[in-house]
């Protein structure tokens, strides 16, 4: 379990990349949005893609490691399931970023990671918040390493496991709505169309047919292309997709929070800018901790 190391996260900064490659913010977007335009999945494909890799081994690109022997973090079977959308987004935005020669291999992967999936927020209709950077590239990206939350936590399993990455309950509950973009797989919440009792009925149904079809079902039915707070209205309906989501209103321990940002678009937007600010500074590398900034994303140097 990666832990935050306060000492390195001090060096990131917000300007750290202002003489190194000044227009790295505006070439970075601009990539994204593209990215975007060729896939309505690349957003939250993107978004989902920091947070698994921050969550592993800090924030350090090395869930975008491909092994020669197949021992890697894309390779566990909770990581099979993140779309190649949002690995593309970043490998685009890398090139673009290395088409400037002041920018060339001076940038991570580390990095532009972080910055589109800000932008991946930000132009989904999600706040657009200042990056703190200076994040280095791991070298290292193993199977057996990858510990990540599941579809079917409770309350007192969520909070644990953000607990170990230094994050608190408020963090996790804000978190959590990431997921207002995005969909799953039946099989992330088909067990729970057999009655479970905190899921609206009508909801049930008509997830009974999505799974007939195609397959997947949002996890923000009403919005799901549009970062918003329409998340935490659905669970108040019961219409929470996955059960670790429904979990944040059924528990009552942290139902005050979902009402807050379900009545309150800015105070979710506040909240979950400061949650992935601290998520950004999770085990994140530098040169003296064996980072590097590498030149392909995909490959240690």
């Amino acid at each position: 379990m990666a832990i935050s190391s306060p000492l390195v996260a001090a060096n990131l900064r917000k300007n750290y990349y202002a003489k190194i490659c000044p227009n790295l913010e505006n070439i970075v977007r601009g990539s994204v949005q593209r990215s975007m335009q060729q896939s309505p999945i690349a957003a939250p494909a993107t978004l989902r893609l920091f947070f698994h890799d921050c969550a592993v081994r800090g924030c350090d690109a090395s869930i975008m490691i491909i092994n020669p022997n197949g021992d890697d973090e894309w390779r566990n079977p909770d990581d099979q399931t993140l779309k190649p959308e949002g690995f593309t987004t970043v490998i685009a935005a890398k090139a673009a970023v290395d088409s400037d020669p002041q920018c060339r291999n001076r940038v991570s992967c580390a990095d532009i990671l972080a910055l589109a999936t800000r932008d991946s927020v930000f132009l989904s209709g999600g706040p657009n918040y200042a990056v703190e950077l200076g994040r280095f590239d791991g070298r290292v990206s193993t199977r057996n390493s990858v510990n990540l939350p599941h579809g079917n936590f409770n309350l007192d399993q969520l909070t644990g496991y953000f607990g170990s990455l230094g994050l608190s309950p408020t963090d996790m509950v804000a978190l959590s709505g990431g997921h207002t973009i995005g969909a799953a797989s039946c099989s992330f919440f088909g067990y729970r169309l057999g009655g479970d009792p905190t899921m609206d009925p009508n909801f049930a149904a008509m997830l009974r047919g999505s799974c007939g079809s195609s397959g997947f079902a949002f996890l923000d039915a009403a919005t799901p292309l549009r970062f918003d707070n329409a998340f935490y209205q659905n669970l108040r309906a019961g219409r929470g997709l996955l059960g670790s989501d429904q979990t944040l209103y059924s528990d009552p321990r942290s139902r005050g929070l979902v009402d807050r940002y379900a009545a309150n678009q800015g105070a979710f937007f506040n909240d979950f800018v400061a949650a992935m600010t601290k998520l950004g500074r999770v085990g994140v590398k530098s040169p003296a901790t064996g980072g590097e900034i590498r030149r392909d994303c995909r490959f240690p140097n």
